[in-house]
């Protein structure tokens, strides 16, 4: 399926690893020009390889910065203008008993999970809806709607992006521009190995991931985590002209644990 990806040039924040390095990678492959991000040069010199050693042919470049410090995003609006597919995925979770989060831990949430897609999307939609294409996506989380106790603040970030995603979603009515939230379950990503290494106390992963799934999801159908290319084959579909219908959603990858049929 050719879903007309070629020669677009298209932004993934905090894509050095993860789903978002899946995203980058399946989008590569699709025939995007992609800029990869990361906090340091070190980890976006790194997943450049990585992604170039996966496919000789990729078009892929990196903006080494925190996109959740406007100067950073100003400093990447600078360099690269205008972009036709944005993928809002930088986000940070730490699991803490609600007592415990003080307000910087809030504020930190809310700049890095909610105000750098804030502060992108206000950047490049203008362009997107100038040129009638553009495609913007936000990562969110099942935690969106079903917030984890284990983790109130990062759930509340979810949810706001869902919000904000639908809101920007109608600004963009009669455009060829769309709008979109895509939701992961729990995923083998490398910060979901630290979230085990902390919550685990030492367990090996495979009874600590049988006993995630028993108690904390156990609505799960895939009872699993999943694996970042499984996340990353919606959102790259979302990215591309073949979802052209496909406007102001919030579409699940979650491994069926929220118990909805919507």
């Amino acid at each position: 399926m050719n879903l007309h990806l070629t020669d677009k040039l298209a932004l993934v924040s905090g894509s050095t690893k993860g789903i978002g390095f899946a995203i980058a990678q399946g989008l590569a492959r699709e025939g995007a020009r992609v800029i990869v991000n990361g906090r340091s040069q070190a980890s976006v010199d790194e997943a450049l390889q990585r992604l170039r050693a996966g496919q000789a042919d990729a078009q892929v470049e990196g903006f080494a910065g925190d996109l959740s410090d406007p100067q950073q995003v100003a400093a990447l609006v600078q360099r690269y203008p205008s972009v036709d597919v944005l993928v809002n995925n930088l986000g940070i979770f730490d699991p803490k008993p609600f007592e415990e989060i003080p307000d910087e831990d809030w504020v930190r949430f809310l700049d890095v999970n909610l105000l750098s897609g804030v502060r992108l999307s206000r950047a490049y939609l203008p362009g997107m809806k100038k040129n009638n294409w553009g495609r913007v996506v936000f990562i969110s989380s099942e935690s969106g709607m079903v917030i984890p106790v284990e983790m109130i603040h990062y759930g509340v970030t979810k949810t706001a992006q869902l919000s904000l995603s639908r809101g920007l979603a109608e600004t963009c009515a009669g455009t060829g521009v769309t709008v979109n939230a895509v939701l992961p379950g729990p995923t083998a990503s490398e910060g979901v190995n630290e979230f085990v290494e902390k919550l685990s106390g030492g367990q090996p992963f495979a009874e600590f991931e049988a006993e995630f799934f028993r108690s904390a999801r156990p609505s799960s159908l895939l009872q699993r985590f999943a694996r970042p290319e499984e996340v990353a084959n919606l959102v790259v579909y979302v990215c591309s002209e073949a979802s052209s219908a496909t406007n102001g959603a919030a579409l699940r990858v979650d491994g069926g644990v929220v118990r909805s049929p919507f």
